[in-house]
């Protein structure tokens, strides 16, 4: 008599016993496969239900198109910035934000925030909203999905890079596309 491996047997669909543990190895396998990528934007998105407030509108990627048509800030340290940042972002950081930064932007061109995620640009756009500021929106999912996406960054010499400055291993398990940086 053979042993059992698994406890538990399902009838496959030739109504022979099999293992479960085969089918769910199967299963994971396809899964991998065939929707890794959005199984890993679902669970990005759960982390980011629980981490944002949603009290300011949002874009995501493929709503931004062309950033140029924003007014891009960039809502993360200056040794992040430094790394990579979109295109023609303009810097203004986060934990020593100051409006002094923003005086000179127009109140009513469309500007779009961002940081790694989305919770310090979302933090820095409730501030500009405050101040007058009449169009803002926060990058939903941050600089970590726009790189995920495979959108173009440059880096502090306006060339194009790959790198991202990840902030730390911890966040860094979200960014699945580039080359981390933890500097």
């Amino acid at each position: 008599m053979h042993k059992r491996i698994w406890s538990t047997y399902v009838v496959d669909a030739k109504l022979r016993w099999v293992p479960f543990g085969i089918h769910l190895f199967f299963f994971l396998f396809i899964m991998s496969c065939t929707q890794a990528q959005r199984v890993e934007s679902a669970a990005y998105d759960l982390m980011l239900k629980g981490l944002l407030d949603n009290s300011v509108p949002e874009k995501t990627v493929k709503e931004i198109g062309d950033p140029a048509s924003f007014v891009v800030l960039d809502a993360r340290e200056a040794p992040e910035y430094a790394v990579s940042h979109l295109q023609d972002a303009q810097w203004v950081g986060y934990d020593d934000f100051s409006l002094e930064r923003v005086a000179n932007l127009p109140k009513d061109k469309p500007i779009l925030v961002y940081c790694s995620v989305g919770y310090r640009s979302e933090k820095i756009s409730e501030k500009l909203l405050a101040e007058g500021f009449q169009e803002v929106y926060n990058l939903y999912g941050g600089i970590f999905e726009w790189m995920n996406q495979e959108k173009p960054l440059v880096n502090s010499a306006n060339q194009p890079t790959e790198k991202v400055h990840a902030y730390n291993q911890t966040w860094g398990t979200w960014l699945r596309k580039g080359e981390k940086v933890y500097e």
